[in-house]
């Protein structure tokens, strides 16, 4: 087996003999640095412009010998590296030298020495070489490529050995002064500048049948092909298809196999993916790769050799995306499924007999990377046929149930749970091309079955650690995502056979039953795997109730509860992410599970499900707004759902029809309807006309196809909204602004203006195919124009009066709000003038005798003159009371016993009454009799 260390030994067995003649020729050095020179930091090379002129003579006796014997001195020179400002003279010392083999084979020699200093360092005197003479230096290494030309094996291979040191540089045998080596990645950019790669994939075709060199020449490939400049120019250069094309060439090293899909894969990842799938799609390249790939599932069994496979059947399934490439035709299609399903069906085909998968890691990629080229196949119809031949649907199948132990292949727990779940995945693109074969092996009752399973409280300790398993560890949550995507994909074929078939096992209430299971257990780890499996159960029952009313029947008041429970969701997780499709998923099954069965219409609407309606709606969500004024449109045929609108308050007590004439306005807005400040009709002739339609010109069409304004009905919610509100009636809308009733004089003439709008349009394009209608006709279509024209007018002078009369109770409201501030300060003033008053009476003994004398004088003046008979008098004085400010309502409080102090009262007829402190009202007591205390006996 060839290998790169024999290679080397060559090489230095090579450099050995060219030691030993270049020694006992006794070549003098002619570029000899002094330890004087040394010290001083200077290199002396030799002339070599006085080399280049010598190598350009001709016809001169000796000559080939002093040229021979010149380059000896040059390479000597050089020995410890190359300067970059001597690089162009040498290379065209090379240059030259490569010119002479044809007629002079000694020069084969001089070149290859030359060339093998090409390897040694690079040398720079000032910082600034490396830019000064990165031309030169781009040039001089391109030349490396052209050099391939030249046919000498000895010459080609040190060329190769030459580049590849590129990537390895060493540094200088010996210190030069005054010069430092070139930045490691100096030649490998100057290689990239000066198009290397390109002359070195067209070296390629030179050797067809020259396996060692070509070997080389890939092992310079595969270097270049890490840089993504390179990859480029050899994807110009046709490298893929030239490479793919040799990749069964005969090779015991297998060096070449290995380097080739190394550089596939490069030119995949760092140039055009699509050029390189383009140049890879062709009959020949696959024929080669299909080749490979047998030999090495057939009879590759190293490590090495598993992993080559996987690699060239990866490289296989990204041409195979590519829908021109002939994989049918060459046969390899039919091969990739054979090697997918030989160990689940059996198969007479001699490419599989005897063969047995193990469970070593290879192995089990290869499992997953045939399910994957499966689903990338299907894709092209024509597979659909061989897949059938091939019973992919019988053998996936066969991992659709409870883990067992495997009968065929004893995987890994952890690797049956992978491919279970893969297998499962493939199955959702594959079945529904292939209905009736999945309707023959009872596809609809294995999946139920299996969702069971699922479903089950069974010990199943899941590792969840593949991509198919996000989300699974530990649970079933993964198998059942998988399969409830299975079932999706099969019902929204809408096929009346599958789905007849699922209605008839109870999907419906097994769907429901899942549901109600995951609600019950909150798991918020998983919350995205959740969301997920709801959205994809809603989705199946929507598409097996939809236009059925015996199963919207089975969906009943159980499907509109769980419905009801995901409205009910805050509406802050269902806003971003899997949450929209879930909220989606809810409106579809309500418009396909609840709408037009009347039982679970009015059970929804006595769960309040209308009011959940709007709270939605009321997020002023766009995504949302269409579909569900689309359900509130449905929903108001029902004679029930009106109350249910009407009695509907939002934030700070919004109504419904408020809600919706404010969505009218937003979209009016967002749709570029002139309307003026207040809202008004400013273009009675156009009054619904968005700026879509004013900058796209009318044309005439055929009739089957709708018009802007038709169009117009569909692609915005303003006819919903119409269609809501006349079914609320328009005259009885509670809850409407000034604002409101302006706009809701546009929204309850929308049909006029519309089918005006709509004869226009019509009237406008037999302007432009230059009709003349009959006379009859003209005068039709321009009364029909006129009439609603005036409506628009109507229209406009109706909201002048409302606007007008808001204003007025405006006026009337500011004038009471003026009125009430007026009286405000009023009375503040007449606190303040009291406040000042009793001031003064306190602090001025005049004031307060004054007061006193008002006092009585009004008091006396209040009186009868003339007593009535029988009248009993009050008092209205206290006796012995000295206060400086009115009598008020007086009350003993007994915080300190009356027989200590005497009270504050004692020198006051009020103090011989006493008031009961007791629960509930005060009560009427006896007056208390006085008797003189007991006099205390004297001891004698």
């Amino acid at each position: 087996m060839w290998t790169e260390e024999a290679g080397a030994t060559a090489e230095a067995q090579e450099s050995g003999i060219r030691s030993k003649s270049s020694s006992s020729s006794q070549i003098p050095v002619v570029g000899v640095v002094t330890e004087d020179d040394e010290a001083q930091g200077v290199f002396k090379p030799m002339d070599l412009n006085r080399v280049i002129k010598l190598l350009e003579e001709t016809d001169k006796d000796g000559l080939e010998e002093k040229q021979l014997k010149f380059v000896k001195k040059l390479v000597q020179c050089y020995q410890n590296g190359l300067p970059l400002r001597d690089l162009a003279q040498i290379f065209k010392i090379l240059n030259l030298c490569s010119g002479k083999i044809k007629n002079q084979p000694r020069f084969i020699e001089s070149a290859y020495d030359i060339i093998k200093l090409c390897g040694l360092p690079f040398l720079k005197k000032k910082v600034s070489d490396e830019i000064t003479y990165a031309e030169d230096t781009a040039n001089s290494i391109a030349l490396l490529g052209d050099l391939m030309k030249i046919p000498s094996s000895e010459l080609r291979i040190q060329i190769c050995k030459c580049i590849v040191d590129f990537y390895h540089a060493e540094p200088p045998k010996k210190h030069i002064p005054g010069y430092q080596q070139v930045s490691s990645s100096y030649k490998i950019q100057m290689a990239e500048v000066g198009g290397l790669a390109k002359t070195m994939v067209q070296s390629m075709t030179l050797l067809e049948n020259q396996l060692v060199e070509k070997l080389w020449v890939l092992k310079v490939l595969q270097h270049l092909s890490t840089s993504e400049v390179n990859c480029t120019i050899m994807m110009k250069a046709q490298a893929a298809s030239g490479i793919c094309t040799h990749l069964n060439d005969p090779d015991p090293s297998g060096q070449l196999l290995f380097r080739s899909s190394e550089i596939l894969w490069n030119l995949l990842e760092k140039s055009s993916k699509e050029e390189v799938i383009q140049q890879l799609s062709n009959l020949e390249c696959l024929l080669a790769l299909k080749e490979v790939f047998k030999n090495l599932f057939m009879r590759g069994f190293s490590h090495y050799d598993r992993q080559l496979r996987n690699d060239i059947l990866v490289i296989t399934t990204i041409i195979a995306q590519n829908p021109e490439a002939p994989m049918i035709e060459c046969g390899f299609t039919k091969d990739l499924i054979l090697f997918a399903t030989f160990n689940e069906v059996k198969s007479q085909n001699l490419l599989v007999k005897g063969l047995k998968l193990s469970n070593s890691y290879e192995d089990f990629e290869l499992k997953k990377l045939l399910f994957n080229v499966i689903v990338i196949l299907c894709k092209d119809l024509p597979t659909v046929q061989l897949l059938i031949d091939g019973k992919v649907i019988l053998a996936l199948f066969t991992y659709v149930k409870k883990p067992e132990k495997q009968k065929i292949i004893d995987w890994s727990a952890a690797q049956h749970e992978e491919l279970q779940l893969h297998a499962i995945a493939t199955l959702s693109s594959v079945a529904p091309l292939l209905i009736e074969e999945y309707m023959s092996c009872q596809g609809n009752a294995r999946v139920l079955a299996f969702l069971e399973w699922c479903e089950s409280e069974d010990p199943f300790f899941t590792h969840g650690n593949s991509f198919h398993g996000t989300g699974g560890r530990g649970n079933k949550f993964a198998q059942m995502r998988y399969s409830l995507r299975l079932l999706r994909a099969m019902v929204y074929l809408e096929d009346e056979t599958v789905n007849k078939d699922l209605c008839e096992k109870g999907t419906i209430q097994q769907m429901i039953g899942i549901f109600k299971n995951i609600i019950s257990k909150p798991n918020e780890k998983e919350e995205a795997i959740v969301l997920e499996i709801q959205s994809d159960i809603l989705l199946i029952l929507s598409g097996l109730c939809e236009n059925h009313i015996q199963r919207k029947e089975i969906f009943g008041t159980e499907g509109v509860d769980i419905v009801l429970h995901v409205m009910k969701t805050d509406p802050r997780k269902l806003q971003s992410g899997l949450g929209y499709n879930v909220l989606f998923s809810t409106l579809d099954s309500i418009w396909c599970c609840i709408l037009g069965c009347y039982p679970s219409e009015d059970y929804f609407l006595e769960k309040e499900g209308i009011f959940l309606l709007l709270d939605l709606l009321a997020l002023n969500q766009k995504k949302f707004c269409n579909l569900i004024l689309g359900i509130m449109v449905e929903f108001c045929d029902n004679p029930k759902t009106a109350a249910h609108v009407n009695a509907w308050q939002g934030k700070k007590d919004q109504t419904a029809a408020s809600l919706l004439i404010k969505l009218w306005r937003k979209e009016e807005k967002e749709l570029g309807v002139k309307r003026d400040k207040n809202g008004k009709i400013i273009d009675t002739k156009k009054p619904l006309f968005t700026s879509f339609q004013e900058e796209q010109k009318i044309i005439p069409l055929p009739a089957n196809c709708p018009s802007i304004a038709i169009m117009d009905v569909s692609e915005n919610i303003r006819a919903k909204i119409y269609a809501i509100l006349g079914k609320l009636d328009f005259e009885n809308l509670p809850g409407l602004s000034a604002e409101d009733f302006v706009t809701l004089c546009i929204i309850h003439r929308y049909l006029d203006f519309k089918i005006g709008e709509i004869w226009n349009e019509i009237y406008e394009e037999i302007k432009l195919e230059k009709l003349r209608p009959v006379t009859t006709d003209k005068k039709a279509l321009e009364a029909i124009t006129t009439a609603s024209e005036n409506i628009g007018k109507m229209v406009a002078s109706l909201q002048s009066d409302i606007i007008e009369s808001q204003a007025c109770q405006d006026v009337q409201n500011e004038q009471k709000v003026y009125a009430k501030i007026q009286a405000t300060h009023k009375q503040r003033e007449l606190a303040n003038k009291s406040w000042e008053d009793f001031l003064a009476r306190t602090s001025n003994a005049k004031t307060l005798k004054k007061a006193k004398s008002l006092q009585e004088k009004a008091i006396e003046a209040s009186r009868y003159h003339k007593r009535p008979q029988n009248a009993i008098f009050h008092q209205t004085d206290i006796k012995g009371l000295n206060t400086m400010v009115p009598s008020g309502g007086v009350v003993t409080v007994e915080s300190t016993p009356a027989r200590l102090v005497g009270g504050p009262l004692v020198d006051t007829d009020i103090a011989l009454k006493k008031l009961p402190i007791r629960g509930g009202a005060l009560q009427r007591v006896k007056a208390v009799k006085i008797v003189d205390a007991p006099k205390k006996s004297i001891p004698t």
